[in-house]
């Protein structure tokens, strides 16, 4: 046992050191900095952060070299990290309305207070690769302009003045906020564990559950009121000072989606809302997210639970690509007693089987 062990130490070794040869490829390639990755594959590092549940740009670019372009293994490290980190209190609400806004659109009206600001997005282009970018292909400044004061009150917000949208949902202001990261997960689960396991939970995931949601699988019918990408300022209550210090700014994407309307013999008809949120440049998510909010919100909104993304514990349990990783590649690892345990198993049932097949005749002509 002691010369396996020690044997299964040196191929372990061994196989670090050629995972570390493979990450670094040819060596004649000039080596990828953290600066191209965060600079160049800035909607990885956006997801890395996002669903690593930490804002710092350098850490997921570290993170997504690290694992090879891995997006899942990198949220993997980054999560690892965060675990090590001490925390010294809370935030204070991010006020997304006073957002420096990037990139603003709705589907809902065409001329919104504030207009519609289509920035940097792939919506537009032709789905076709461009040869130029393998050529070191550098390109036209963009166009500037004067930083507009207007006011961008949210579509919801707007729906809200006239009655047409349900109010946002709140919570008790007293009532403490949950912490996946820190406690295990329980169901019946309040609305602000729902929203951090979607805002922590696999893009491609909830992409499905979303899509799902449209085609019947969870009675949604949504408009994107409106998404909106740009920097929020982050605030620190400071006991000592008595008052809110800033901390700086950080990148996210808002997602309000108007769904389907509601009412009864003592409500007025109006619209539904899903809701969500993302660091960085992360409208799929964010998107997809609100689709799910919106169909989690079944048994509140007095609707009938008949669909996956309507199933609270089926898409909480399921939603976090770190642990359904670990379950799954768990079954890469040495499984040599139980499968031998089944193996033996099967082989004693199939003797018995074979044994009872050809004794079976023989009572029959004894009878």
């Amino acid at each position: 046992m002691y010369v396996a062990v020690k044997g299964g130490e040196r191929a372990i070794e061994n196989a670090h050191r050629l995972l570390a040869h493979e990450r670094r490829g040819d060596r004649e390639v000039p080596e990828l900095s953290l600066a191209q990755i965060s600079e160049q594959l800035a909607l990885g590092v956006d997801r890395v952060m996002a669903e690593g549940s930490l804002y710092d740009r350098e850490l997921a670019a570290l993170a997504i070299k690290q694992a090879r372009g891995d997006l899942i293994e990198a949220i993997f490290l980054v999560r690892a990290f965060r675990a090590t980190l001490p925390r010294f209190g809370t935030t204070e609400p991010i006020d997304t309305g006073r957002m420096q806004i990037r990139r603003r659109i709705s589907s809902t009206f065409k001329d919104i207070p504030g207009g519609q600001i289509l920035g940097p997005t792939f919506d537009y282009t032709h789905r076709l690769l461009d040869p130029q970018l393998a050529e070191g292909f550098v390109p036209a400044q963009p166009a500037t302009g004067e930083v507009s004061q207007t006011e961008t009150p949210r579509v919801t917000d707007i729906l809200g003045r006239d009655g047409l949208i349900e109010p946002s949902p709140q919570g008790e202001p007293d009532a403490p906020v949950g912490d996946l990261t820190r406690e295990p997960l329980s169901f019946p689960a309040d609305r602000d564990l729902r929203l951090q396991n979607l805002a922590r939970a696999d893009e491609g995931f909830l992409l499905a559950l979303g899509y799902s949601t449209q085609r019947g699988y969870g009675r949604n019918h949504p408009f994107a009121g409106e998404i909106r990408f740009g920097e929020v300022e982050v605030e620190f209550f400071a006991e000592d000072a008595g008052f809110a210090v800033p901390l700086g700014g950080i990148e996210i994407t808002e997602c309000q989606m108007v769904n389907q309307f509601k009412g009864s013999a003592t409500e007025a008809p109006c619209f539904t809302r899903g809701y969500g949120l993302a660091f960085g440049q992360s409208e799929r998510k964010t998107m997809s997210m609100a689709l799910v909010d919106r169909s989690l919100r079944a048994r509140e909104l007095g609707e009938e639970v008949r669909a996956p993304a309507q199933d609270e514990e089926f898409v909480m349990s399921h939603s976090d690509n770190v642990q359904a990783t670990g379950f799954v590649e768990h079954l890469k690892l040495p499984h040599y007693v139980d499968f031998q345990s089944e193996l033996g198993l099967l082989r004693r049932l199939r003797k018995e089987f074979a044994e009872a097949s050809t004794s079976e005749p023989l009572q029959e002509a004894a009878e």
